[in-house]
């Protein structure tokens, strides 16, 4: 007999490719709605121009550095970011994509086979300051919420996204660092891990100091002081970018195309 369920978890084709989307991941605000699922549901793509600004990026650094160019997608999610950067970088760049949801990790890793992006790897991992383990909760994926939004670690200012988080029943996850990965090269980072873009640029101090990646560092939830601070005492300028600072170090030569306030490119 067969047994009546839902199916949150379906088949979308979207600007950036055929993707496997929770149909449940949004939440429902005042003025319209938010989360990666409602984008692509309604629109068909997810932050196209913040997409499109970081190929422009990785195609700076191929050009500069040469190819073998490198980059890592920390809080991946369903995989927008890491699916057009491993088409774009076909034959000269690869990808590392982290997420720490299991089942979110479930659709990145489909939707990477989907698109045949073979230049990239996926783990279901946290990444954070240390090498260890992490307790976290996990949403109700059949109920509305958006699941990119959710965060690892309890505080009194959690962002509610759509449905309530029961932090009192977790699971343990492996969490690692940036510099734990040993890393000839790196050329972009993106951050955007809940509150926790703090802990991941500690952990990848070392890294950073070798590599001078290009970063693109969500902060919204975390204090925008100190990840300036970090920014400024490894030698980089820094420019807004929306809900995002990004930084450049002052010696990639990349950093000549930007315009003052970082939001534009000259790609000549």
């Amino acid at each position: 007999m067969k047994v009546k369920r839902p199916a949150p978890f379906i088949l979308v084709s979207t600007n950036h490719g055929t993707m496997i989307v929770n149909r449940n991941d949004f939440n429902l605000v005042e003025n319209g709605g938010y989360g990666l699922g409602y984008q692509l549901l309604n629109t068909s793509s997810f932050d196209q121009e913040e997409i499109d600004f970081a190929l422009a990026l990785l195609n700076f650094r191929r050009r500069y550095h040469g190819a073998g160019v490198l980059a890592i997608d920390c809080g991946a999610n369903i995989g927008a970011h890491t699916i057009e950067w491993g088409k774009f970088m076909y034959g000269w760049g690869e990808v590392i994509s982290f997420e720490a949801q299991e089942k979110i990790y479930y659709a990145l890793a489909g939707n990477i086979i989907l698109n045949n992006c073979l230049n990239v790897v996926a783990k279901n991992i946290a990444v954070g300051d240390f090498c260890g383990k992490l307790n976290i909760p996990e949403p109700n994926y059949y109920q509305a919420g958006s699941f990119g939004s959710f965060e690892l670690i309890q505080s009194e200012s959690n962002e509610f996204i759509g449905q309530k988080i029961d932090y009192s029943k977790t699971h343990e996850i492996e969490m690692v660092s940036i510099d734990s990965l040993d890393l000839k090269r790196i050329d972009l980072i993106k951050i955007d891990v809940e509150g926790m873009e703090e802990r991941v640029l500690d952990g990848a101090a070392s890294s950073i100091q070798s590599h001078k990646p290009i970063m693109i560092i969500e902060k919204i939830k975390s204090n925008e002081s100190n990840l300036k601070n970090f920014l400024s005492s490894n030698d980089y300028s820094y420019y807004p970018m929306g809900l995002n600072l990004l930084a450049v170090h002052t010696s990639d030569p990349v950093s000549r195309h930007l315009s003052t306030d970082g939001n534009s490119l000259n790609l000549e």
